[in-house]
Protein backbone atom coordinates (compact mmCIF):
# COMPACT_ATOMS: atom_id res chain seq x y z
CA UNK A 1 0.00 0.00 0.00
CA UNK A 2 1.54 3.45 -0.84
CA UNK A 3 2.05 6.38 0.95
CA UNK A 4 -0.91 8.23 -1.07
CA UNK A 5 -3.56 5.58 -0.21
CA UNK A 6 -2.33 5.60 3.38
CA UNK A 7 -2.89 9.02 3.46
CA UNK A 8 -6.26 8.50 1.80
CA UNK A 9 -7.39 5.80 4.44
CA UNK A 10 -6.28 7.89 7.16
CA UNK A 11 -8.25 10.74 6.64
CA UNK A 12 -11.40 8.57 6.04
CA UNK A 13 -11.01 6.70 8.89
CA UNK A 14 -10.65 9.45 11.49
CA UNK A 15 -13.86 11.11 9.56
CA UNK A 16 -15.61 7.21 10.44
CA UNK A 17 -14.02 7.49 13.96
CA UNK A 18 -15.08 11.28 14.78
CA UNK A 19 -19.08 10.23 13.26
CA UNK A 20 -18.81 7.45 15.36
CA UNK A 21 -18.11 9.22 18.48
CA UNK A 22 -20.47 11.42 17.54
CA UNK A 23 -23.20 8.87 17.56
CA UNK A 24 -22.00 7.35 20.58
CA UNK A 25 -21.97 10.60 22.41
CA UNK A 26 -25.33 11.69 21.48
CA UNK A 27 -26.68 7.63 21.92
CA UNK A 28 -25.77 7.63 25.56
CA UNK A 29 -27.45 11.19 26.04
CA UNK A 30 -30.06 10.74 24.63
CA UNK A 31 -32.34 11.30 27.19
CA UNK A 32 -31.58 14.82 27.83
CA UNK A 33 -31.56 15.73 24.51
CA UNK A 34 -34.21 16.85 22.37
CA UNK A 35 -36.18 14.19 19.70
CA UNK A 36 -33.48 15.69 17.54
CA UNK A 37 -31.04 13.23 18.98
CA UNK A 38 -32.33 10.29 16.94
CA UNK A 39 -32.32 11.89 13.50
CA UNK A 40 -28.83 12.77 13.89
CA UNK A 41 -27.73 9.28 15.44
CA UNK A 42 -29.10 7.89 11.79
CA UNK A 43 -27.38 10.66 10.16
CA UNK A 44 -23.59 9.90 11.83
CA UNK A 45 -24.64 6.55 11.61
CA UNK A 46 -24.96 6.63 7.97
CA UNK A 47 -21.85 8.75 7.73
CA UNK A 48 -19.88 6.20 10.09
CA UNK A 49 -20.84 3.26 7.22
CA UNK A 50 -20.16 5.50 4.35
CA UNK A 51 -16.41 6.16 5.75
CA UNK A 52 -15.49 2.95 6.80
CA UNK A 53 -16.61 1.30 3.91
CA UNK A 54 -14.89 3.78 1.52
CA UNK A 55 -11.37 2.91 3.51
CA UNK A 56 -12.52 -1.20 3.41
CA UNK A 57 -12.78 -0.06 -0.44
CA UNK A 58 -9.27 1.28 -0.91
CA UNK A 59 -8.12 -1.28 1.13
CA UNK A 60 -9.10 -3.74 -1.42
CA UNK A 61 -6.59 -5.94 -4.14
CA UNK A 62 -9.41 -7.37 -5.88
CA UNK A 63 -12.19 -5.44 -8.22
CA UNK A 64 -14.65 -8.05 -6.53
CA UNK A 65 -13.45 -6.58 -3.15
CA UNK A 66 -13.85 -3.52 -4.30
CA UNK A 67 -17.67 -3.76 -5.42
CA UNK A 68 -18.26 -5.72 -2.00
CA UNK A 69 -17.07 -2.82 -0.30
CA UNK A 70 -18.63 -0.18 -2.82
CA UNK A 71 -22.17 -1.63 -2.04
CA UNK A 72 -21.65 -1.51 1.21
CA UNK A 73 -20.50 2.16 1.46
CA UNK A 74 -23.88 2.81 -0.66
CA UNK A 75 -26.19 1.47 2.53
CA UNK A 76 -24.73 4.79 4.36
CA UNK A 77 -23.45 7.63 1.40
CA UNK A 78 -26.53 8.04 -0.20
CA UNK A 79 -28.94 8.39 2.78
CA UNK A 80 -26.29 10.65 4.44
CA UNK A 81 -26.87 14.12 2.38
CA UNK A 82 -31.04 13.59 2.80
CA UNK A 83 -30.67 12.60 6.42
CA UNK A 84 -28.29 15.96 7.19
CA UNK A 85 -31.26 17.80 5.54
CA UNK A 86 -33.94 16.17 7.52
CA UNK A 87 -31.55 16.81 10.68
CA UNK A 88 -31.02 20.52 9.81
CA UNK A 89 -34.97 20.81 9.28
CA UNK A 90 -35.43 19.42 12.56
CA UNK A 91 -33.27 22.08 13.84
CA UNK A 92 -34.78 24.85 12.21
CA UNK A 93 -38.34 23.58 13.69
CA UNK A 94 -39.55 22.68 9.81
CA UNK A 95 -42.16 19.47 10.93
CA UNK A 96 -40.70 16.20 9.26
CA UNK A 97 -43.69 14.03 8.12
CA UNK A 98 -43.50 10.29 7.85
CA UNK A 99 -44.56 10.71 4.75
CA UNK A 100 -41.61 13.61 4.10
CA UNK A 101 -39.50 10.86 5.96
CA UNK A 102 -40.18 8.39 3.22
CA UNK A 103 -40.29 10.46 0.20
CA UNK A 104 -36.50 12.00 0.92
CA UNK A 105 -35.23 8.27 1.57
CA UNK A 106 -36.77 6.98 -1.87
CA UNK A 107 -33.81 8.03 -4.06
CA UNK A 108 -31.29 6.93 -1.57
CA UNK A 109 -33.09 3.41 -1.48
CA UNK A 110 -32.88 2.78 -5.62
CA UNK A 111 -29.05 3.94 -5.14
CA UNK A 112 -28.39 1.35 -2.92
CA UNK A 113 -30.66 -1.57 -5.12
CA UNK A 114 -29.16 0.32 -8.50
CA UNK A 115 -24.94 -0.27 -6.89
CA UNK A 116 -26.10 -4.17 -5.95
CA UNK A 117 -27.29 -4.93 -9.02
CA UNK A 118 -25.18 -2.91 -11.28
CA UNK A 119 -23.57 -6.03 -13.18
CA UNK A 120 -27.13 -6.96 -14.23
CA UNK A 121 -28.00 -3.18 -15.83
CA UNK A 122 -24.88 -1.50 -15.66
CA UNK A 123 -27.83 1.71 -15.38
CA UNK A 124 -25.49 3.15 -12.17
CA UNK A 125 -21.99 2.70 -13.82
CA UNK A 126 -21.40 1.69 -17.43
CA UNK A 127 -17.66 0.88 -16.74
CA UNK A 128 -16.54 0.18 -13.32
CA UNK A 129 -13.37 -1.99 -13.27
CA UNK A 130 -9.73 -1.31 -12.14
CA UNK A 131 -7.52 1.93 -13.58
CA UNK A 132 -5.39 0.07 -16.03
CA UNK A 133 -2.88 2.83 -15.62
CA UNK A 134 -3.16 3.00 -11.24
CA UNK A 135 -4.25 -0.53 -10.27
CA UNK A 136 -6.25 -1.82 -7.43
CA UNK A 137 -7.40 -0.21 -5.67
CA UNK A 138 -7.94 2.35 -7.84
CA UNK A 139 -11.01 2.67 -10.29
CA UNK A 140 -11.89 3.35 -13.47
CA UNK A 141 -15.83 4.10 -14.00
CA UNK A 142 -18.36 5.85 -16.72
CA UNK A 143 -20.91 6.84 -14.88
CA UNK A 144 -24.81 5.99 -16.09
CA UNK A 145 -27.93 7.36 -15.97
CA UNK A 146 -29.07 6.63 -12.84
CA UNK A 147 -25.49 7.74 -11.03
CA UNK A 148 -26.07 11.05 -12.34
CA UNK A 149 -30.02 11.07 -10.62
CA UNK A 150 -28.28 10.14 -7.53
CA UNK A 151 -25.30 12.76 -7.76
CA UNK A 152 -27.54 15.60 -8.67
CA UNK A 153 -30.09 14.70 -5.73
CA UNK A 154 -26.87 14.21 -3.10
CA UNK A 155 -25.98 17.51 -4.40
CA UNK A 156 -29.32 19.34 -3.92
CA UNK A 157 -29.88 17.81 -0.38
CA UNK A 158 -26.62 19.35 0.57
CA UNK A 159 -27.55 22.67 -0.82
CA UNK A 160 -31.00 23.13 0.38
CA UNK A 161 -29.92 22.05 4.17
CA UNK A 162 -27.05 24.78 3.79
CA UNK A 163 -29.76 27.40 2.15
CA UNK A 164 -31.96 26.96 4.86
CA UNK A 165 -29.78 27.43 7.58
CA UNK A 166 -28.27 31.00 5.69
CA UNK A 167 -31.77 32.12 5.55
CA UNK A 168 -32.29 31.72 9.18
CA UNK A 169 -29.03 33.47 9.98
CA UNK A 170 -30.86 37.39 10.22
CA UNK A 171 -33.78 35.96 12.64
CA UNK A 172 -31.46 33.76 14.92
CA UNK A 173 -30.01 35.68 18.09
CA UNK A 174 -26.53 36.11 18.33
CA UNK A 175 -26.29 33.55 21.19
CA UNK A 176 -27.22 30.66 18.35
CA UNK A 177 -25.18 32.04 15.61
CA UNK A 178 -22.27 29.32 16.54
CA UNK A 179 -24.52 26.64 16.05
CA UNK A 180 -25.67 27.90 12.68
CA UNK A 181 -21.81 28.69 11.55
CA UNK A 182 -21.30 25.36 12.48
CA UNK A 183 -24.23 23.91 10.81
CA UNK A 184 -23.58 25.65 7.76
CA UNK A 185 -20.09 24.40 7.23
CA UNK A 186 -21.37 21.31 8.62
CA UNK A 187 -23.18 21.28 4.74
CA UNK A 188 -21.24 23.40 2.48
CA UNK A 189 -17.50 21.46 2.93
CA UNK A 190 -18.92 18.34 1.52
CA UNK A 191 -20.95 20.11 -0.51
CA UNK A 192 -18.18 22.04 -1.91
CA UNK A 193 -16.43 18.81 -2.21
CA UNK A 194 -19.22 17.00 -3.98
CA UNK A 195 -18.90 19.66 -6.48
CA UNK A 196 -15.44 19.20 -7.11
CA UNK A 197 -15.40 15.96 -7.55
CA UNK A 198 -18.06 15.83 -10.38
CA UNK A 199 -16.33 18.08 -12.29
CA UNK A 200 -13.59 15.93 -12.31
CA UNK A 201 -11.16 18.12 -10.42
CA UNK A 202 -10.05 15.64 -7.90
CA UNK A 203 -7.45 12.75 -7.86
CA UNK A 204 -8.95 10.26 -10.48
CA UNK A 205 -10.18 6.96 -8.87
CA UNK A 206 -11.17 8.14 -5.08
CA UNK A 207 -14.22 9.85 -3.97
CA UNK A 208 -12.76 12.58 -2.02
CA UNK A 209 -15.74 13.22 0.11
CA UNK A 210 -15.31 10.74 3.09
CA UNK A 211 -11.80 12.33 3.33
CA UNK A 212 -12.95 15.95 4.37
CA UNK A 213 -16.21 14.86 6.66
CA UNK A 214 -13.71 15.02 9.71
CA UNK A 215 -13.99 18.74 9.29
CA UNK A 216 -17.85 19.04 9.48
CA UNK A 217 -17.75 16.08 12.31
CA UNK A 218 -15.00 18.36 14.23
CA UNK A 219 -17.29 21.07 14.33
CA UNK A 220 -20.41 19.19 15.06
CA UNK A 221 -18.21 17.99 18.49
CA UNK A 222 -17.34 22.17 18.97
CA UNK A 223 -20.61 22.68 18.84
CA UNK A 224 -22.48 20.58 21.26
CA UNK A 225 -19.09 21.06 23.45
CA UNK A 226 -19.37 24.77 23.51
CA UNK A 227 -22.54 26.13 22.35
CA UNK A 228 -24.68 22.94 23.73
CA UNK A 229 -25.94 21.85 20.50
CA UNK A 230 -29.22 19.76 21.19
CA UNK A 231 -29.57 21.09 24.26
CA UNK A 232 -30.44 24.59 23.65
CA UNK A 233 -31.88 25.04 19.93
CA UNK A 234 -32.90 27.91 18.70
CA UNK A 235 -36.48 28.59 17.85
CA UNK A 236 -37.13 30.39 14.63
CA UNK A 237 -39.66 33.28 14.51
CA UNK A 238 -41.67 32.32 12.00
CA UNK A 239 -42.04 28.72 14.37
CA UNK A 240 -43.19 31.05 17.06
CA UNK A 241 -45.40 32.91 15.10
CA UNK A 242 -46.92 30.19 13.29
CA UNK A 243 -47.62 28.56 16.48
CA UNK A 244 -50.06 31.37 17.99
CA UNK A 245 -53.38 29.93 18.02
CA UNK A 246 -54.87 33.66 17.39
CA UNK A 247 -54.93 34.80 13.88
CA UNK A 248 -52.47 37.49 13.47
CA UNK A 249 -52.16 39.67 10.17
CA UNK A 250 -49.38 42.45 9.60
CA UNK A 251 -50.08 45.64 7.74
CA UNK A 252 -47.78 48.04 6.98
CA UNK A 253 -47.93 51.89 7.22
CA UNK A 254 -50.44 52.18 4.40
CA UNK A 255 -52.18 49.30 5.68
CA UNK A 256 -51.26 46.98 2.93
CA UNK A 257 -51.01 42.89 4.30
CA UNK A 258 -47.55 42.48 4.52
CA UNK A 259 -47.96 38.90 6.47
CA UNK A 260 -50.21 36.49 8.03
CA UNK A 261 -49.98 33.29 10.29
CA UNK A 262 -51.45 29.78 10.18
CA UNK A 263 -53.94 30.39 12.39
CA UNK A 264 -55.28 33.27 10.31
CA UNK A 265 -55.45 31.12 7.05
CA UNK A 266 -57.53 28.54 8.86
CA UNK A 267 -59.64 31.29 10.35
CA UNK A 268 -60.21 32.79 6.79
CA UNK A 269 -59.65 29.55 3.90
CA UNK A 270 -59.55 32.60 1.07
CA UNK A 271 -56.48 34.35 2.55
CA UNK A 272 -53.56 33.84 0.53
CA UNK A 273 -50.07 35.15 -0.20
CA UNK A 274 -51.06 36.29 -3.45
CA UNK A 275 -52.95 39.25 -1.63
CA UNK A 276 -50.10 40.52 0.20
CA UNK A 277 -49.58 44.32 -1.08
CA UNK A 278 -53.43 44.97 -1.25
CA UNK A 279 -55.12 47.23 1.40
CA UNK A 280 -56.49 45.22 4.27
CA UNK A 281 -60.34 46.62 3.23
CA UNK A 282 -59.52 44.83 -0.04
CA UNK A 283 -58.60 41.60 1.95
CA UNK A 284 -60.99 41.85 4.11
CA UNK A 285 -63.82 42.39 1.39
CA UNK A 286 -62.77 38.92 -0.37
CA UNK A 287 -61.73 37.18 2.59
CA UNK A 288 -65.09 37.70 4.56
CA UNK A 289 -67.48 37.66 1.42
CA UNK A 290 -68.44 41.36 1.59
CA UNK A 291 -68.86 42.00 5.07
CA UNK A 292 -68.45 45.85 5.45
CA UNK A 293 -64.80 47.18 6.13
CA UNK A 294 -63.65 47.75 9.50
CA UNK A 295 -62.26 51.05 11.11
CA UNK A 296 -59.14 50.48 12.70
CA UNK A 297 -57.53 52.21 15.18
CA UNK A 298 -53.65 53.06 15.09
CA UNK A 299 -53.62 52.76 18.87
CA UNK A 300 -54.03 50.19 20.80
CA UNK A 301 -57.84 48.87 20.36
CA UNK A 302 -60.64 45.92 20.84
CA UNK A 303 -63.21 45.63 19.10
CA UNK A 304 -65.71 42.58 17.94
CA UNK A 305 -67.02 41.93 14.19
CA UNK A 306 -70.13 39.51 13.40
CA UNK A 307 -70.37 38.32 10.17
CA UNK A 308 -71.27 34.79 8.03
CA UNK A 309 -68.48 32.77 6.69
CA UNK A 310 -69.65 29.84 4.21
CA UNK A 311 -72.90 29.95 5.93
CA UNK A 312 -71.83 30.04 9.44
CA UNK A 313 -72.00 33.08 11.63
CA UNK A 314 -68.78 33.70 13.07
CA UNK A 315 -67.81 36.29 15.84
CA UNK A 316 -64.04 37.62 16.39
CA UNK A 317 -62.36 39.89 18.91
CA UNK A 318 -60.41 41.89 17.24
CA UNK A 319 -57.59 43.36 19.02
CA UNK A 320 -54.94 46.13 16.65
CA UNK A 321 -51.53 47.30 18.36
CA UNK A 322 -49.28 49.95 16.74
CA UNK A 323 -45.81 48.28 15.24
CA UNK A 324 -42.60 48.99 14.24
CA UNK A 325 -40.88 47.80 11.55
CA UNK A 326 -37.07 48.08 10.59
CA UNK A 327 -35.64 51.35 8.81
CA UNK A 328 -38.33 53.50 11.03
CA UNK A 329 -41.50 52.51 9.42
CA UNK A 330 -44.93 52.04 11.01
CA UNK A 331 -47.93 49.59 10.86
CA UNK A 332 -50.19 47.73 12.56
CA UNK A 333 -50.87 44.41 14.03
CA UNK A 334 -54.07 42.84 13.96
CA UNK A 335 -54.67 39.91 16.06
CA UNK A 336 -57.98 37.65 15.82
CA UNK A 337 -59.77 35.12 18.37
CA UNK A 338 -62.56 33.42 17.05
CA UNK A 339 -65.01 34.20 20.34
CA UNK A 340 -67.98 32.35 18.19
CA UNK A 341 -68.22 29.56 20.80
CA UNK A 342 -67.71 31.72 24.11
CA UNK A 343 -70.24 34.29 22.51
CA UNK A 344 -72.65 31.06 22.25
CA UNK A 345 -71.73 30.13 25.70
CA UNK A 346 -72.19 33.42 27.25
CA UNK A 347 -75.40 34.06 25.16
CA UNK A 348 -76.47 30.62 26.73
CA UNK A 349 -75.92 31.31 30.22
CA UNK A 350 -77.73 34.50 30.08
CA UNK A 351 -80.77 32.99 28.77
CA UNK A 352 -80.42 30.39 31.51
CA UNK A 353 -79.97 33.77 34.15
CA UNK A 354 -82.83 35.62 32.49
CA UNK A 355 -85.48 33.34 31.54
CA UNK A 356 -87.56 30.80 32.78
CA UNK A 357 -86.47 27.28 31.63
CA UNK A 358 -89.92 25.25 30.81
CA UNK A 359 -92.02 28.95 29.66
CA UNK A 360 -88.94 30.68 27.90
CA UNK A 361 -90.35 33.97 28.96
CA UNK A 362 -88.53 36.31 31.79
CA UNK A 363 -87.97 34.89 35.09
CA UNK A 364 -87.98 36.94 37.72
CA UNK A 365 -84.67 37.98 38.26
CA UNK A 366 -85.19 39.42 34.88
CA UNK A 367 -88.12 41.13 35.11
CA UNK A 368 -86.84 43.29 38.30
CA UNK A 369 -84.07 44.37 35.84
CA UNK A 370 -85.69 45.12 33.60
CA UNK A 371 -88.96 46.58 35.20
CA UNK A 372 -87.27 48.76 37.34
CA UNK A 373 -85.74 50.94 35.11
CA UNK A 374 -88.92 50.87 32.69
CA UNK A 375 -90.75 51.89 36.30
CA UNK A 376 -88.35 54.58 37.23
CA UNK A 377 -88.63 56.27 33.74
CA UNK A 378 -92.84 56.18 33.73
CA UNK A 379 -92.43 57.79 36.95
CA UNK A 380 -89.94 60.58 35.94
CA UNK A 381 -92.42 61.47 32.58
CA UNK A 382 -95.69 61.39 35.08
CA UNK A 383 -96.76 57.96 32.35
CA UNK A 384 -99.22 55.64 33.54
CA UNK A 385 -97.75 52.57 34.63
CA UNK A 386 -99.51 49.54 36.02
CA UNK A 387 -98.72 45.95 37.25
CA UNK A 388 -100.72 42.19 37.60
CA UNK A 389 -100.53 39.61 38.68
CA UNK A 390 -101.74 36.30 36.71
CA UNK A 391 -102.48 33.22 38.89
CA UNK A 392 -103.79 29.67 37.15
CA UNK A 393 -106.57 28.53 39.31
CA UNK A 394 -107.01 25.21 41.13
CA UNK A 395 -103.25 24.25 39.63
CA UNK A 396 -101.82 22.23 42.46
CA UNK A 397 -105.19 20.05 41.28
CA UNK A 398 -104.62 19.31 37.29
CA UNK A 399 -101.19 18.49 38.93
CA UNK A 400 -102.11 16.30 41.78
CA UNK A 401 -104.87 14.71 38.70
CA UNK A 402 -103.38 14.52 35.31
CA UNK A 403 -99.38 14.43 36.73
CA UNK A 404 -96.94 17.32 36.57
CA UNK A 405 -96.14 16.35 32.91
CA UNK A 406 -99.34 17.87 31.97
CA UNK A 407 -98.80 20.67 34.52
CA UNK A 408 -95.69 22.01 33.03
CA UNK A 409 -97.88 21.72 29.12
CA UNK A 410 -100.11 23.82 31.28
CA UNK A 411 -98.31 26.56 31.80
CA UNK A 412 -96.99 26.38 28.70
CA UNK A 413 -100.15 26.62 26.88
CA UNK A 414 -101.65 29.55 28.85
CA UNK A 415 -98.18 31.48 28.50
CA UNK A 416 -98.67 31.08 24.55
CA UNK A 417 -102.48 32.13 24.79
CA UNK A 418 -101.21 35.17 26.89
CA UNK A 419 -98.29 36.03 24.26
CA UNK A 420 -101.27 35.94 21.80
CA UNK A 421 -102.89 39.08 22.90
CA UNK A 422 -99.88 40.88 24.36
CA UNK A 423 -97.41 43.21 22.20
CA UNK A 424 -93.75 42.44 22.71
CA UNK A 425 -93.02 45.74 25.02
CA UNK A 426 -94.48 44.65 27.66
CA UNK A 427 -92.81 43.19 30.52
CA UNK A 428 -94.24 39.50 30.72
CA UNK A 429 -92.32 37.00 33.27
CA UNK A 430 -92.96 33.88 35.46
CA UNK A 431 -93.18 35.23 39.09
CA UNK A 432 -93.04 32.04 40.60
CA UNK A 433 -94.53 28.57 40.28
CA UNK A 434 -98.23 29.39 38.30
CA UNK A 435 -97.79 32.88 39.45
CA UNK A 436 -97.38 35.29 36.30
CA UNK A 437 -96.37 39.09 36.51
CA UNK A 438 -96.95 41.96 33.58
CA UNK A 439 -95.66 45.67 33.16
CA UNK A 440 -97.62 47.94 31.38
CA UNK A 441 -96.14 51.48 31.09
CA UNK A 442 -98.68 54.13 29.43
CA UNK A 443 -101.55 52.12 30.05
CA UNK A 444 -103.89 53.89 32.53
CA UNK A 445 -106.03 51.51 35.03
CA UNK A 446 -108.78 51.34 32.31
CA UNK A 447 -107.04 50.21 29.61
CA UNK A 448 -104.99 48.38 31.85
CA UNK A 449 -108.31 46.47 33.01
CA UNK A 450 -109.10 45.62 29.67
CA UNK A 451 -105.86 43.81 28.68
CA UNK A 452 -106.60 42.34 32.04
CA UNK A 453 -110.01 40.72 30.99
CA UNK A 454 -108.91 40.11 27.61
CA UNK A 455 -106.24 37.86 28.85
CA UNK A 456 -108.75 36.20 31.80
CA UNK A 457 -111.41 35.45 28.63
CA UNK A 458 -108.98 34.41 26.03
CA UNK A 459 -107.51 31.80 28.80
CA UNK A 460 -110.75 30.52 29.42
CA UNK A 461 -111.78 29.56 25.99
CA UNK A 462 -108.87 28.43 25.13
CA UNK A 463 -108.70 24.83 27.07
CA UNK A 464 -105.51 22.20 27.15
CA UNK A 465 -105.90 19.62 24.48
CA UNK A 466 -104.41 16.90 26.20
CA UNK A 467 -104.33 12.75 25.23
CA UNK A 468 -107.39 12.46 28.56
CA UNK A 469 -109.01 14.86 27.44
CA UNK A 470 -109.47 18.88 26.92
CA UNK A 471 -108.24 20.75 30.41
CA UNK A 472 -110.33 24.07 30.87
CA UNK A 473 -107.67 27.04 32.20
CA UNK A 474 -109.11 29.94 34.39
CA UNK A 475 -106.98 32.80 35.64
CA UNK A 476 -107.19 35.43 38.70
CA UNK A 477 -105.78 38.65 37.77
CA UNK A 478 -104.54 41.52 40.32
CA UNK A 479 -104.11 44.93 38.49
CA UNK A 480 -102.16 47.94 40.56
CA UNK A 481 -101.89 51.76 38.69
CA UNK A 482 -99.19 53.70 39.89
CA UNK A 483 -100.38 56.92 41.39
CA UNK A 484 -98.23 57.86 44.26
CA UNK A 485 -94.52 58.11 45.01
CA UNK A 486 -94.15 54.79 45.79
CA UNK A 487 -91.75 51.74 45.00
CA UNK A 488 -91.81 49.07 42.20
CA UNK A 489 -92.37 46.32 45.82
CA UNK A 490 -95.03 48.41 46.70
CA UNK A 491 -96.88 48.43 43.82
CA UNK A 492 -96.02 44.67 43.20
CA UNK A 493 -97.49 44.24 46.96
CA UNK A 494 -101.22 46.03 46.08
CA UNK A 495 -101.20 43.80 42.77
CA UNK A 496 -100.84 40.56 45.36
CA UNK A 497 -103.39 41.55 47.83
CA UNK A 498 -105.69 42.76 44.29
CA UNK A 499 -104.94 38.85 43.33
CA UNK A 500 -105.83 37.54 46.52
CA UNK A 501 -109.10 39.60 46.08
CA UNK A 502 -109.92 38.04 42.82
CA UNK A 503 -109.04 34.49 44.29
CA UNK A 504 -110.97 35.16 47.57
CA UNK A 505 -114.04 36.46 45.95
CA UNK A 506 -114.74 33.34 43.01
CA UNK A 507 -111.19 33.17 41.33
CA UNK A 508 -111.60 33.65 37.02
CA UNK A 509 -111.77 37.37 37.45
CA UNK A 510 -109.98 40.71 37.52
CA UNK A 511 -109.46 42.88 40.53
CA UNK A 512 -108.42 46.04 40.70
CA UNK A 513 -106.23 47.80 43.89
CA UNK A 514 -108.31 50.09 45.36
CA UNK A 515 -111.84 49.62 44.10
CA UNK A 516 -114.16 47.60 46.16
CA UNK A 517 -113.91 43.79 44.86
CA UNK A 518 -116.31 41.94 42.87
CA UNK A 519 -117.93 38.80 44.33
CA UNK A 520 -119.04 36.63 41.70
CA UNK A 521 -119.92 32.57 42.23
CA UNK A 522 -117.33 30.09 42.36
CA UNK A 523 -115.47 29.22 38.97
CA UNK A 524 -113.02 27.18 38.12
Amino acid sequence: MNSLVTAYVTLICTSGVLNLYLGAYVFFRRHQYKSIAHIFMIYTASITIYCFAAAATLLSTSLEEIKFWTTILYIGMPASAPLGLMFIMHYLGIKITKKRFIALLIIPFISMIMVATNDFHHLHYRVYEIDPNLGAPFVLQEIGIWYMIHGIYTFASLFVAFLFVLLRWRETAKEYRPQLIALMFGQFVPMLTAFVYLLGLTPPGVDPVPMVLWVSSLLYVWSISSSRLFSIMPIAKDTIFNSINDGVIVLDDFNQMIEFNDASKEMFPKLNKSMFGMTFDQVWLEVTEGSPPLELEHAIASMEVQFVQNGIERIYQIRTSPLQHAHNRKGLLLIFTDITELKKLQLKLEHHAYYDELTQIYNRRAFFEKCEQVFLEAKQSATPFAVMLLDIDFFKNVNDTYGHDVGDQLLKHMVKVCQSQLSEEVLFARYGGEEFVLALKGSAAVASERIAERLRKHTEIQPLETAEGDISVTLSIGLAELVTDETLYQLLKKADKALYDAKRHGRNQVQCWGREPVILSEKG
